[in-house]
């Protein structure tokens, strides 16, 4: 029996899982994650919340969660109560969700390319026309693309990415509210993306304009500021009446004992969990300042990683880093690599290969 024998939906046929390679290489920096080690004083403290919530497993866990989401709306601010806030298995569940509460059949989601690849998938997923809108060559939305698209194609969902992946692009709060006006005219959601917000030191955080938009939501994520990748922890923050139609799609008791306890002793711990995002906005700055002397073009970036262009043969330099044990990602973008920002030691190695392999990358015409 071979996938192709099987009855799935039409939708579904000749696409392909997601699939970021996952190698036990010594340097990882293909996915994003912080790469940092938690505090000691915070890894004691989840193991004991988490002692506490194995010794109650044989009964189901808090179905509403409500001392997370009282903790994340304390982390978030602004004002936020704990019914505005909902969480989920990861960022890509809480996506999920909202797409299969306001998705689905002769609905449609919009977002600007090249653009978080999960995107297109979780529309296949849930039998959601996907469109694709392509970014200027900079990657910057400005208010005039985003609206002149979502007046266009009308959709159902509209997702706006910032900082963007994998372009690292930041979203200018202008592109927000104008995206958010024409949306609200024929009532859409619009859905502000912020995994990586946390890296971004120069932007607000779109929480602050939920008030008076009961149509915005903003989706965030415990896997990548937070170091918490391996717990699997999105939220996101909207009018309680968005969080209520999630509650119609949602798996009973969908977050485990467990997930809520580590998840809600972290959110406790915020500030230490944090503790390394300044380091990694240095990191991602000095990669950017030695890979910009070695000839390449690297774009501006509030995330934790950057994109960077000039590569000859990106499959080439890709299987030579891999080969010297250093894991980044390659996107299909022509040109182009993305690299996350992890610790001095691991940026300086990254730093080092690419420079042996000579300008261009691996594959490049010494000649030349």
């Amino acid at each position: 029996m071979e996938l192709g024998d099987l009855p799935l939906r039409d939708n579904l046929v000749g696409k392909h899982p997601y699939g970021a390679p996952q190698d036990p290489v010594p340097v990882s920096l293909n996915v994003n994650e912080n790469t940092h080690p938690l505090p000691e004083a915070v890894i004691a403290d989840i193991i004991t919340e988490l002692e506490r919530a194995v010794r109650g497993v044989n009964r189901y866990p808090d179905r509403e969660f409500m001392s997370l989401r009282t903790a994340l709306a304390g982390y978030l601010g602004h004002g936020l109560r704990a019914e505005q806030v909902w969480a989920a298995n990861g960022s890509n569940e809480v996506l999920q969700q909202l797409l299969q509460a306001f998705g689905g059949p002769g609905r449609s989601l919009l977002s600007f390319t090249p653009t978080y690849s999960m995107y297109p998938l979780l529309a296949d997923g849930t039998d959601t026309r996907w469109i694709p809108v392509p970014r200027p060559a900079d990657y910057a939305l400005t208010p005039e693309l985003v609206v002149a698209a979502i007046r266009e194609h009308r959709p159902t969902v509209t997702i706006l990415c910032g900082p963007n992946n994998p372009t690292g692009t930041p979203l200018e709060r202008e592109a927000i509210v104008a995206a958010y006006d024409v949306i609200a005219e024929y009532g859409g959601i619009l859905v502000v993306d912020e995994a990586y917000q946390e890296f971004d030191a120069e932007h607000e955080t779109a929480v602050t304009l939920l008030p008076g938009r009961p149509l915005l939501v903003v989706s965030r994520t415990m896997s990548k500021a937070f170091a918490f990748a391996g717990v699997r922890l999105g939220y996101l923050a909207a009018d309680a009446a968005v969080v209520d139609a999630l509650r119609l799609v949602r798996l009973p008791y969908h977050l485990s004992a467990l997930t809520q306890a580590a998840a809600t002793a972290a959110v406790w711990h915020a500030d230490e969990m944090l503790a390394t995002v300044a380091d990694i906005r240095a990191e991602r700055d000095r990669l950017e300042a030695a890979l910009v002397e070695l000839g390449y073009t690297v774009h501006p970036s509030g995330a934790n990683f950057l994109l960077v262009g000039g590569f000859t043969d990106p499959a080439a330099t890709f299987e030579a880093l891999r080969a010297d044990g250093i894991l980044i990602r390659n996107l299909g973008i022509e040109g182009h690599l993305r690299i996350t920002a992890g610790t001095h030691a691991e940026t300086t190695a990254v730093i080092e290969a690419i420079a042996a392999l000579g300008p261009g990358g691996a594959g490049a015409d010494p000649a030349k």
